[in-house]
């Protein structure tokens, strides 16, 4: 048994601040020397980016829809060694989960991990209200370890005086309203770290409006949890290099999924599409992330006629919503730009979400690294369209979620699969990606 101190930070509904506050911590515990190890219940990729650069170490997500429960824990326990702290920030109100259940809910994973609990609560606008609130969150799940809150959006001295007056349960902290330091937005969320990385600024304000030490207390009192056995490594390390898009324009990817590749006995390369040529790889994946807004860019990059030519030559491509898009023959976002011409469709920015939710399928048979024994699980969230050709093929037939078109996802050329769907990789898939990759460089 492993003693792993651990609490997860969560919320009574999103746009209360858990984000903010979770962060904030983070910084904070990082300030005082401690080794932090950052999590992300639910499949969002963008709050992971600050929790990265705030921590020094690589967030991770936990999601029992798409990873299981064991799944959860094993990632959990890898990637907490050598840290001295784990936070875990939640994901939308506390108890909302898959279709109106618990499944994949911030309650759910803070019960896999038996952590302990603490609830960011929202005072704006609200003085008594607020105890009726906390009431019902502390008794509705009384499995879950529920330790405490912490209040954000304290208006004044007096207002804290009115809460905290009637409390009945331990305020870890009261922190003041602060609009300045605010994250700007996007149409996907917040914008990258790379982008707007001020969130590690909310450190100093929880320094000075929680009680850090009550909560380290809170987390070392969790339980010890099983040490889990690590899968083994393939006998094939070095046998193949996969490029992995990474920039300003490509910047979604689970860490499961490239470890998963580079377990499976690959060779990872990084490389921008916007500011690269192509490396000499193997295999390529391209994640998603905003292509849209590099649209210019992307049309004159020379990297964007390298992964025609390879693609051409068989290469194994996969890529994943941004990366679909730039894939096809051009984008159009008020003009249209044209793109890799290695998908038989074009794309659209549209105004609307077009595809929001958890994902399920498997593959149909149509490439050899998606073959009918392969399962998919993830998620998707965009706001382009695909107007694919009318003969054109799918690798992914899906039980759930929307896909490109009715259910059917994974657009088929050659060697190269294209899919909406932002997947958790199986070792299995991770496994066929690379013995594709292997297959080509012995050509």
């Amino acid at each position: 048994m492993i003693p792993v101190p651990r609490i997860v930070i969560a919320g009574t509904h999103s746009g209360c601040g858990k984000t903010t506050v979770a962060s904030g911590i983070m910084a904070a515990l990082t300030a005082r020397g401690l080794n932090v190890q950052p999590f992300k219940v639910g499949p969002d990729f963008i709050d992971p980016s600050h929790h990265t650069k705030i921590c020094g170490r690589i967030s991770r997500n936990l999601d029992p829809f798409m990873m299981g429960e064991g799944g959860c824990v094993d990632t959990f326990m890898r990637a907490t060694a050598g840290s001295d702290i784990a936070v875990i920030e939640g994901v939308m109100g506390l108890f909302d989960g898959v279709d109106g259940t618990d499944l994949a809910s911030t309650a759910h994973v803070a019960r896999i991990l038996q952590a302990p609990l603490v609830i960011v609560v929202d005072a704006k606008g609200m003085s008594r209200s607020i105890h009726a609130l906390i009431d019902g969150y502390r008794r509705f799940d009384p499995t879950l370890s529920f330790s405490g809150i912490i209040i954000n959006s304290i208006g004044s001295t007096r207002h804290r005086s009115m809460i905290e007056l009637f409390l009945a349960v331990p305020a870890f902290g009261f922190i003041p309203r602060r609009e300045d330091l605010a994250v700007e937005s996007r149409h996907l969320g917040l914008k990258m770290a790379s982008e707007a990385g001020n969130m590690g600024e909310f450190g100093r304000i929880i320094e000075d409006s929680c009680d850090l030490d009550a909560l380290m207390g809170v987390a070392v009192q969790a339980p010890p949890m099983k040490e889990t056995i690590p899968a083994k490594k393939r006998d094939r390390q070095g046998s193949c290099t996969i490029g992995i898009a990474l920039d300003e324009a490509f910047c979604f990817y689970y860490q499961d999924n490239l470890d998963r590749i580079s377990h499976a006995g690959a060779e990872l390369v990084f490389f921008s599409p916007l500011h690269d040529r192509l490396p000499n790889v193997d295999a390529v994946y391209i994640g998603g992330g905003y292509p849209e807004l590099h649209l210019a860019t992307l049309e004159l990059s020379p990297c964007t006629q390298n992964l025609t030519r390879a693609a051409g030559q068989g290469m194994p491509i996969y890529a994943e919503c941004g990366g679909l898009m730039y894939l096809t023959r051009e984008i159009h976002a008020e003009k249209s730009y044209r793109m890799c011409g290695v998908l038989p469709s074009t794309a659209e920015m549209t105004s609307r979400i077009q595809g929001l939710g958890y994902v399920n399928g498997k593959g149909t048979g149509k490439l050899p690294f998606m073959p009918s024994s392969v399962g998919i699980t993830g998620h998707e969230f965009h706001y382009s369209q695909l107007n694919p050709d009318a003969d054109a093929q799918y690798a992914i037939s899906l039980y759930r979620g929307k896909g490109i078109v009715h259910g059917k996802d994974g657009l088929v050329s050659q060697n190269t699969l294209g899919c909406y769907t932002h997947a958790y990789f199986t070792p299995r898939f991770a496994e066929k990606f690379v013995d594709a990759a292997s297959q080509f460089v012995k050509r």
